[in-house]
């Protein structure tokens, strides 16, 4: 059932003008964007679309492997641009800004933590039905400029975070015009670029904006799109090994391991949320991120696993968890502090420590 813009849109296009209109167009600004499909579309449109406003110093940036906004690695690389204007998407917000006394427009649809003093927050998280980043960020800039020659893109992330039946106009309205199949094939691509062993989103972010059609990326037009071809090979590959893993249970919490340096846990997730539909399935994944454990936590319960998991008080080190979804969440965290979770969760220590490594 196809969707309209909500009545709360008109606040949020609102608040978009108003932070572009304090911008100064001649000086550095910088997008930064999450690495899943979603994330390097509403990336991709919001570049292409401050071109075309005349934004003549423009970085763009997408996260690395296991980061997020606000992780170390990440604020340095977006400090390293020395932006006056900053614009972070599809990574969520916190009341800690991501760079010090830098103007910033957080674009989201996951559930606000907060809000820096120096930040707008556009979020759709409480709308009905939720837009994701993309979605929404081509909504507002096709109200400040033409750039309906990226629906393909919007349409990319809407598929990936929302599937076939997002209760969205945009999905048939771009099926027709680019064809379900071209569509569907590039955004398995897309996502193949971060889900590699190298986490390598860039490559997909350049893929698309070297792209005017998604069968371009489908056919291999570009070498950035054969290279996401290799990926979602090799990927493919790590994802079939991974779903060999048995769950071990703790209540309603049901505990998958795998050792992979593809991220291949949110797959894994999603295939025991629909299996084990009563539980809450955790997928650990060890060989992502040296010395720290990778994670994807999914439920096909009503429980919020945001809620859930604020209750526990771990030490993250250089990682993160609990931001994201109602109920689809993860993280990366230490070994030490993966274990210490697992103890809060119920699950014996010796359940991660002494099984036999997964290769």
């Amino acid at each position: 059932m196809e969707s309209e813009r909500p009545v709360e849109f008109e606040a949020a296009l609102a608040a978009f003008k108003g932070f572009l209109q304090n911008l100064d167009r001649g000086a550095p600004t910088a997008v930064l964007c999450h690495s899943d499909a979603d994330g390097v579309a509403t990336g991709a449109i919001l570049y292409r679309a401050l071109q075309r406003l005349g934004f003549s110093d423009l970085t763009i940036l997408v996260t690395g492997k296991g980061a997020n906004a606000y992780t170390p690695q990440t604020k340095r690389r977006t400090a390293a641009a020395n932006p006056v204007a900053l614009f972070v998407l599809d990574l969520g917000c916190l009341q800690e800004p991501v760079l010090p006394d830098v103007p910033t427009c957080f674009i989201d649809h996951h559930r606000p933590l907060g809000v820096p003093p120096e930040g707008v927050l556009i979020s759709s998280y409480t709308w009905q039905p939720i837009p994701n980043a993309a979605l929404l960020v081509y909504w507002l800039c096709c109200e400040v400029i033409e750039i309906k020659d990226m629906m393909w893109v919007a349409a990319i992330g809407t598929l990936s975070d929302l599937g076939n039946k997002a209760p969205f106009a945009i999905i048939p309205q771009a099926k027709k015009v680019y064809k379900a199949k071209w569509l569907r094939e590039a955004t398995s691509l897309i996502n193949a670029g971060r889900r590699s062993a190298v986490g390598d989103a860039e490559t997909a972010l350049r893929a698309i904006l070297a792209a005017q059609h998604p069968r371009e990326i489908a056919e291999g037009a570009n070498p950035e799109a054969r290279r996401l071809a290799e990926y979602r090979l090799k990927v493919r590959a790590a994802f079939d090994e991974a779903k060999k893993a048995a769950p071990k249970f703790s209540g309603q919490l049901a505990l998958v391991r795998v050792n992979s340096p593809c991220q291949v846990h949110p797959l894994v997730a999603q295939i025991w949320r629909t299996r084990l539909q009563k539980y809450v399935v955790l997928v650990g994944n060890e060989g992502y991120v040296p010395g720290y454990v990778a994670f994807s936590m999914r439920t096909a319960s009503d429980l919020n696993l945001l809620d859930f998991l604020s209750a526990v008080k771990v030490d993250v080190a250089e990682g993160h968890f609990g931001y994201g979804h109602d109920q689809a969440t993860g993280g990366l965290l230490p070994t030490a502090s993966w274990n210490e979770l697992l103890h809060q969760l119920g699950f014996s220590r010796e359940v991660w420590a002494t099984t036999e490594e997964i290769h």
